[in-house]
């Protein structure tokens, strides 16, 4: 009630001129939108406009005596909307008998054959695409033919060609037609025209154009300001290539059809192609350029006394072009390629597509969520925090019936003294469950009641040990349905970010594009084009094309450090490829720099200096962000060592990219390797995850030794106690989390250099005293030194494949400075 005075209050208070001009507005509207409903209602849906495009093309005649474009126009009519070539039918009847009587029973003989042929060719003629065009060249033969004959009683050489390229003409129309007339009539259409199409369409509208001549309006003439107007119209929709085909066509549809029009071709070709030029001023722009060449042209042809007409004729023309509603020319543009209006259509197609997709893959994670969930092992009630606990009455039970069931002292024990023998088994039970054995004591208590007290204590080892098998049995398959969820989740979480990545609006950086190839060009660079795809702060992708001569420093000291102020961040040269067409330039890809980098160095030899080391290493940007370090020990050495643990690491690399999480990545390869072979065949895996943004990593370390970091003058030793990899199927992951800062030297070494013989009793302190008395910055340089101490201790002998990894972190720092350019671009930037 109060909401309902609150807005009639609001209603109170605003000025009764302005409810009066809303109402207005709103009854203009509904006005205007009763009114297109009943145009589109008659023309469309009734055949209106079929009824008109029949009159004129019953009128419209060729070299004064062939008519050839009314029965291809009933026959694409026929063949296309069937119900509606009755009323195509008779605008073709109106417009031959107000224009030329005599040629009514040539018309009428020729829809009547045609209906005739084209029904018995379906029938009989397996290419149905030439049945209609083929029935439309016989019906005007013998339309043609009858009734010349019946009127002149012969038939002449002239008249016999006559009738051949009028036959002929017909039969190319019908074809132009065909694809024409579903075009100028059909309410919607989603596809683009193909040049071709656009072709034919212009030569139907030429056609339906010449049925206005001889209606002249003050010695105007009626065809010549719809030609004009029809180039006015495509030139500024099209530009100047269309502009010039529709004069082209239409000049030369209207010199056929009246030798008098011939020089209406170089005019109407030379007024589109300067409207068309003109076209960046609008519609005022495209009008001028028709005005100068059609004065040009008449003054060139007629001289000045037929120039009145002429810019007459031109001036009708603009007038009609410029009445012109702008959803008409909205309305063209969408299906000619290369126009605004054309890519915005395009442009909304792929935003549905990539909608569709997005709902897709976001149903798709949906799924996969769901699925994971559904994997996901409950902990039992008798235990908070998961695990199994037995359960004593059921075990009791079981152990029950084997002995006691049988047993003399049943009623004794169960009934008269329940409490002490519940008591007595319950105790036994419970000491075998956690301590593997029944004391020696239980067992004395146990003999004074018990008169079987020996097999019981078999029979109760036998059922806890089952009880312990199948409990063993139930933790493994928890332990993989929950890497299975694990695994589920994870690529439920892989297909959430890529659904919301395509869900992320992606705008169209034109002007973007633009700002920075002006500010490029002002500084006196060659761009050949700038295509922006990312523009997120700190997630910048850029494509450039640069010339070949110089373009790599170009590129990399000119370009990038002007793209790092035009966009406030460090943006660097990330590759450089080649054109297979384009010799001249290279296409350049410039993207946002990391925050840290890492720098490795590697120092790896086999054992006794073989060729195949058992060892296997990585170091690699996965991509999102992240640089990995890896290092993957094999069982044993030799060829088959090294499979195993590049194996690892290959599966490593690949579920790491993909987007999935360290701990479930190295779960997921834990039970492939154990999985995969029924031989007893181990790796270890020493993995480092560093964030190139803030510099944190995280170390998961199985059946590896530990990895040192050098901070300064102080170490610190990264150690965890995992099973290696592949050992067994589930395995519990340790994972250690470090901050690391800008100069840290990370060292990660295999089991083969704390393995090396000699007098060192702890390898371990001896390692990390070396690397910290090793003074340098390089990494490679520091894993070359530790490995020729190890060698030296070990007196140059190889006893066991022996990896060390080096890796520094440092800051990025840009090589080179930003260059300012003279105009500020002030470009929309997010975050990602």
């Amino acid at each position: 009630m109060f909401q309902k005075e609150m807005t009639r209050e609001a209603q109170e208070t605003v000025p009764v001129w302005e409810m009066v001009w809303g109402k207005m507005k709103q009854a203009v509207q509904r006005s205007k939108e009763q009114s297109l409903k009943g145009l589109e209602t008659v023309f469309i849906k009734w055949g209106g406009i079929l009824f008109i495009i029949g009159v004129l093309l019953g009128r419209a005649v060729l070299l004064a005596e062939l008519f050839p474009f009314a029965l291809p126009f009933f026959a694409a009519v026929y063949a296309w909307k069937k119900e509606k070539s009755v009323i195509a039918a008779a605008g073709v009847a109106v417009g031959t008998f107000s224009g030329a009587v005599w040629h009514g029973a040539f018309i009428i003989a020729g829809i009547a054959g045609f209906l005739v042929l084209y029904e018995w060719l379906k029938r009989y003629v397996n290419k149905m695409s030439w049945a209609l065009p083929a029935a439309v060249f016989i019906a005007t033969i013998t339309a043609r033919a009858s009734t010349v004959w019946l009127a002149e009683g012969t038939m002449t050489s002239y008249t016999l060609i006559m009738v051949g390229v009028e036959a002929g003409l017909s039969f190319i129309l019908t074809m132009i037609f065909l694809q024409s007339m579903p075009l100028l009539v059909t309410k919607k259409r989603r596809k683009a025209l193909k040049h071709e199409e656009i072709i034919c369409f212009i030569i139907l509208l030429a056609s339906i154009m010449t049925g206005a001549i001889g209606w002249v309006i003050y010695g105007m003439a009626a065809e010549h300001t719809l030609a004009r107007y029809l180039v006015l119209l495509f030139a500024y929709t099209g530009g100047a290539a269309l502009g010039a085909s529709v004069g082209v066509i239409a000049g030369l549809v209207l010199s056929l059809a009246s030798v008098a029009n011939l020089y209406q071709m170089s005019l109407l070709a030379f007024a589109g192609l300067l409207g068309g030029l003109l076209k960046e001023g609008k519609k005022w722009g495209v009008s001028i350029g028709l005005l100068i060449g059609t004065a040009l042209i008449a003054l060139y042809g007629d001289g000045m006394s037929g120039i009145n007409l002429t810019l007459a004729e031109s001036a009708v023309a603009i007038g009609l072009f410029l009445l012109t509603p702008r959803a008409i020319t909205s309305f063209i543009e969408k299906y000619i390629p290369g126009t605004p209006e054309y890519a915005r259509e395009q442009q909304k197609h792929a935003q549905k597509v990539k909608e569709l997709t997005a709902t897709k893959v976001g149903q798709f994670s949906e799924l996969f969520h769901t699925l994971s969930k559904s994997f996901v092992a409950k902990p039992l009630s008798g235990e908070p925090g998961g695990g199994y606990v037995s359960n004593q009455d059921e075990l009791l039970s079981q152990i029950t019936e084997k002995t006691c069931q049988t047993c003399f002292r049943k009623e004794t024990c169960w009934v008269k003294e329940f409490r002490k023998t519940y008591d007595g088994m319950d105790a036994m039970l419970y000491e075998l469950e956690h301590e593997g054995k029944i004391h020696s004591r239980t067992k004395n208590q146990w003999k004074k009641h018990c008169h079987y007290h020996k097999r019981m204590a078999n029979v109760m080892e036998e059922v806890m040990k089952n009880e312990q098998a199948q409990r063993t049995l139930r933790e493994q398959m928890d332990e993989s349905r929950q890497l299975v969820a694990d695994q589920l989740k994870g690529v439920s979480v892989i297909m959430e970010d890529f659904a919301r990545e395509i869900q992320r609006e992606q705008e169209a950086h034109y002007w973007q594009e633009e700002q920075i190839y002006e500010a490029l060009h002002d500084a006196g660079l060659d761009i050949g084009h700038v295509d922006i795809y990312r523009l997120d702060e700190g997630n910048v992708e850029i494509e450039m094309s640069v010339p070949k001569e110089g373009g790599s420093d170009h590129a990399e000291k000119i370009i990038a450090p002007m793209l790092s102020d035009i966009l406030k961040e460090h943006i660097i040269t990330e590759k450089e490829e080649g054109y297979d067409n384009i010799s001249e330039y290279s296409n350049f890809k410039f993207v946002s720099a990391r925050d840290f980098v890492v720098d490795t160095g590697l120092a790896s030899v086999a054992k006794g200096g073989g060729f195949i080391s058992g060892d296997s290493h990585a170091a690699i940007d996965i991509g999102t962000g992240k640089f990995a370090i890896a290092i993957s020990d094999g069982m044993g050495s030799g060829e088959k060592a090294h499979r195993e643990s590049s194996s690892a690491l290959q599966i490593l690399q690949t579920i790491l990219s993909s987007g999935m999480d360290e701990s479930t990545a190295i779960r997921s390869v834990n039970s492939i390797l154990s999985l995969r072979s029924s031989e007893e065949t181990f790796s270890t895996l020493d993995l480092a995850m560093v964030d190139l943004k803030d510099a944190s990593s995280k170390f998961i370390k199985i059946g590896s030794v530990p990895s040192f970091i050098k901070r300064g003058g102080k170490m610190k030793q990264i150690e965890a106690s995992n099973l290696p990899i592949g050992m067994m199927e589930h395995a519990e992951i340790e994972m250690i989390e470090e901050q690391l800062q800008d100069g840290d030297m990370l060292v990660m070494i295999s089991d083969g250099i704390l393995e090396i013989p000699g007098p060192i009793e702890n390898t371990e302190m001896w390692v990390k005293r070396m690397i910290a008395q090793i003074d340098t910055n390089d990494p490679q340089e520091l894993a070359d030194l530790l490995l020729e101490r190890v060698m030296r201790m070990s007196h140059g002998e190889i006893h066991d494949d022996m990896t060390i990894m080096a890796a520094k972190i440092s800051r990025n720092m840009p090589k080179w400075a930003a260059i300012p350019v003279r105009k500020t671009v002030p470009l929309k930037r997010k975050r990602a």
